[in-house]
């Protein structure tokens, strides 16, 4: 019999782990395509600011009202995002206890997907004006909200599909095809709707008119369809959690009773893993913030055209897919924590060196591929960490855990870079609060030890 916090010892077959990995492959959508590299670098473009104030500037991209109009409108998704992460704090870990308990995390997963593939169909009527960049912030934000919703349940089912001896393998396939997966769809995206032939009012090779930013939105749109089909898998495929590691389902609210007991549990009995909670609440926040305002960064300071970002993004996603499924054997050999380690430290001095290359496009494709190396291993290796340490039949309570402890603080980079960029009136300057958020996580993750977890 598996101990507590252990995952299943029986080898499962290959199909329902690529089906598993599929729902990565496919989030790739929401993940590159709408919080990265399209619509959260269409939202922050010029198109959203007071056609007044783009006449005026004639142009010229240093202009101070740009510059600060543009910056409001990051600080505007850094908002959003921040009332998104309140609302999981609040919500993810009930959900994930109460999955758990009703066996049923494939039903929940397939619904929060469902939610989000709507919320992405919507953004197609964002039209590119200042009136619509409200609308897209707060589609943003629903987005994040089912996305983490649907991530619980999903991280949860790692354990169905994964063995002690190959989890971290399992979780960086998996991590590493969401990757591949960007790869794909970037470029797919990149072909039919947003690369530009010579003058035309028209992009791509379905002549997707630009207007609007019809362009975009219809690549949103089909961003949307992709990750729907590719969902499919893992709903089909994945059994459901085996009958005898449900826990008794107890009524919504009293679901927050419940989840009072736990954490008081795991403070008396599991301090380390409540340690590791805390630490990867703080360096997964700074992640967030390399998404979200990476490309931000790329479009308003260096200048990255949106077909350019999505060279960049392509290139990007390769080096990290890589890097993640390399990673996975080195978390399998050498432990999560180390692969963690390692990683927090090469994201901090890549984003310190970003703060000093001036407007050197050359050195940011240099310093922003070298941030692939170490990004997907962090979140690969924190999945199979948590995985590893959680009780069996109670891993969506504690990856709802997960996603509380990092939502609960989740105000922090977009608060963060809202505060520099609003301090200082440039955008480069907001990647210092993600640096200082990684630094953090780093010295917390330093006492953590890798020890199962205990739930009365």
């Amino acid at each position: 019999m598996d101990s507590p916090g252990s995952v299943a010892s029986v080898s499962p077959s290959r199909r329902p782990v690529l089906a598993w990995a599929l729902w990565d492959w496919g989030s790739a959508a929401f993940n590159a395509v709408v919080t990265t590299f399209v619509f959260s670098t269409y939202l922050a473009s010029e198109l959203f600011v007071d056609p007044s104030i783009v006449v005026a500037a004639n142009g010229n991209d240093d202009d101070p009202a740009l510059v600060r109009a543009l910056a409001d409108n990051a600080s505007l998704v850094g908002v959003a995002l921040m009332i998104a992460g309140i609302v999981v704090a609040l919500v993810a870990p009930v959900l994930g206890q109460r999955s758990d308990g009703t066996g049923r995390r494939k039903l929940w997963l397939g619904v929060n997907t469902g939610m989000i593939v709507l919320a992405m169909a919507a953004m197609v009527f964002v039209e590119a004006t200042p009136g619509y960049l409200v609308l897209g912030a707060t589609l943003l934000a629903v987005g994040n909200i089912f996305f983490e919703f649907a991530s619980v349940n999903y991280y949860a089912m790692l354990t169905q599909v994964s063995t002690r001896e190959n989890i971290g393998r399992v979780s960086g396939f998996g991590w590493g095809m969401g990757y591949v997966g960007g790869i794909v769809l970037l470029v797919l995206l990149l072909v039919l709707f947003i690369q530009s032939f010579g003058d035309s009012d028209a992009a791509g090779l379905l002549a997707a008119p630009k207007d609007g930013g019809l362009n975009i939105r219809l690549a949103v749109l089909a961003s949307a369809v992709w990750f729907a089909v590719f969902a499919i898998p893992v709903l089909v495929r994945v059994p459901e959690i085996p009958a005898q590691r449900r826990q008794v389902r107890v009524g919504f609210f009293r679901s927050y009773v419940v989840l009072w007991g736990t954490l008081r549990s795991l403070w008396r009995d599991s301090r380390q893993v409540l340690l590791f909670l805390i630490a990867s609440a703080v360096f997964r926040d700074g992640l967030v913030g390399v998404f979200t305002f990476g490309a931000i960064i790329a479009a308003q300071v260096f200048g990255f055209t949106s077909t350019e970002v999505l060279y960049f993004a392509v290139a990007a996603n390769v080096v990290a897919g890589i890097s993640t499924i390399f990673a996975g054997r080195l978390d399998d050999r050498f432990g999560p924590k180390r692969v963690i380690m390692v990683s927090l430290i090469g994201l901090i001095a890549l984003g310190t060196v970003i703060l000093f290359i001036g407007t050197s496009v050359p050195a940011f494709w240099v310093a922003g591929l070298s941030l692939g190396l170490f990004v997907g291993p962090v979140q690969s290796a924190s999945r199979s960490f948590l995985a590893r340490v959680a009780p069996a039949g109670r891993e969506g309570e504690i990856f709802g855990l997960y996603a509380t402890t990092g939502r609960a603080v989740s105000f922090l980079a977009p608060g963060l870079f809202a505060l520099f960029v609003s301090l200082t009136g440039d955008t480069r300057l907001g990647i210092l609060g993600i640096v200082l958020l990684l630094a953090a996580g780093l010295a917390l993750m330093i006492p953590v030890k890798p020890k199962p977890a205990v739930i009365a």
